[in-house]
Formats: structure tokens, sequence, C-alpha cells
């Protein structure tokens, strides 16, 4: 057919899909996938450790914390320390071989070089995969189960327990965590990492922790983290914290 009698709609229609097709013929691959889905570095090698899928929907622990929090926080912050991590463990594949609890709480094992970046990212990434877990839309109230039963025990009472959780994050200096942690001897203590160090690096398991980093409430509470940490308890998730005991 003479293009020139070609019915100018149906030309059109052709010109945009040709144009599609060319821009989506530009974009590139997206990086090879294992069968289960897993995400592969270059040359075919297998990410040792991958970003834990969010177990509510990013406004669910709202009004406390905020969508857009939860979105950078999970996929931009979370995702970065993964990716770091990953990067700096390409060439220690018996060190990416290891659970990240057992990779931290070995962190003078690491090697000098990529010592720091281990435990930056990779402390992020055990910290955070923790964090998403122990909150829960709907959640808070009083504690039940096990760890009502520690806090009456070592702590007196609930209000002493979450004073003394919230005073510890209010004493961070700058970013890090406050925590409630099983130590060595097997006692429970709230202590405090500034970072993302982990009390995996002392030996000792974290029961619950609250992220007092700025990026884990500034879109909502500003310079005002004592607001953002009476708000958490909100959204703890006390069959969580128990299943950590």
């Amino acid at each position: 057919m003479d293009p020139k009698q070609t019915d100018p709609i149906a030309r059109r229609d052709f010109l945009k899909v040709a144009g599609l097709a060319a821009a989506a013929s530009a974009i590139p691959l997206a990086a090879p996938r294992l069968a289960t889905g897993a995400p592969m570095q270059e040359g075919g090698k297998p990410m040792p450790f991958e970003l834990p899928k969010l177990p509510y929907a990013f406004d669910a622990l709202e009004p406390h914390i905020d969508a857009m929090t939860m979105q950078i926080h999970h996929d931009k912050h979370h995702q970065a320390y993964v990716d770091n991590l990953n990067k700096a463990l390409v060439e220690n594949p018996d060190l990416a071989k290891k659970s990240i609890e057992d990779l931290i709480g070995g962190i003078d094992k690491v090697p000098d070089g990529i010592r720091t970046a281990v435990q930056n990212n990779g402390g992020g990434h055990l910290n955070h995969s923790m964090f998403w877990t122990i909150m829960k839309p709907k959640g808070g109230g009083d504690p039940t189960g096990k760890i009502a039963d520690v806090i009456k025990s070592t702590f007196t009472d609930f209000a002493t327990f979450k004073t003394k959780i919230n005073d510890a994050g209010m004493k961070r200096f700058g970013s890090g965590w406050s925590w409630l942690v099983k130590t060595k001897d097997g006692k429970f203590d709230i202590v405090s990492t500034a970072n993302q160090d982990s009390p995996w690096m002392k030996g000792d398991k974290p029961i619950l922790g609250v992220d007092v980093w700025e990026h884990a409430y500034y879109l909502k509470y500003q310079n005002k983290r004592a607001d953002y940490l009476n708000a958490w308890w909100n959204t703890i998730n006390w069959d969580a914290v128990n299943a950590r005991m």
C-alpha cells in the first residue's frame, strides 16, 4: 500500500507502537536470578544476603510511623546495607556462607580490609531484619507471656522497663539503638549501641531493639526523638518478642 494513502490514524498508531518497541529494546536487562528468585552478582554468583520482605504494608503502622518513612527506611536504607554487605563479601566466599548472626558475632575474625564495611552494613542488615518483625499493625499494649515475666522480675514493672529503654535511646548521642538483651550469662539487661553495632558483637542476644537513627523518625517527628520513642510502643509485637526469648 502506498504510504501516502495509509489511514493517518492507523499510521500514527503504528508509529507509536514502533516507538515503544524501540524504547523497550534500549532498557538494560535485569540481573539474572536463580530459580528461587534470589538475585545474582556479576559472574553468576548468588547474593549471600537478601532484603527481607516487610511483613505489613508501608502505612500499616500509622499514625505512629508514617508510610513514607517506612518505605524509605526499608526499601532504601535496609536495601543499601544488604547491597554493601554483599559487595564487601565478594572475595570472601567462606564468610558469605555464614549466617548473619555468626558473621557479626565473629566480627573480630573478619579481615581488616573489610571489617568496618561488614560491621556497619552487616549490623544494619541484622538489626533491621529484627526491627521489622517486632512491630505490627495495632500493636502495643501491656506485655504478655515470658517477656512480661522477665520485665517484672528484672525491672519491677512495665512502666519502669519502658522508661529505661527510652532513656537508653535518648542518651545515645547521634545514631544508634536501644536494646533489651539476654547476656552471655543468661541475664537480661538494657543497653545502647552506636551506629549499626549489634549486641551480637559482644555475645549478647537482642530480644527487642528500637532504632533511634534519624531516618527512623525524622519525617514525622523531626528532632523530637522522645515523641517517637513514646509512640513506638504502640507498634510493638509482643508475640514476636516472646518468640525471641
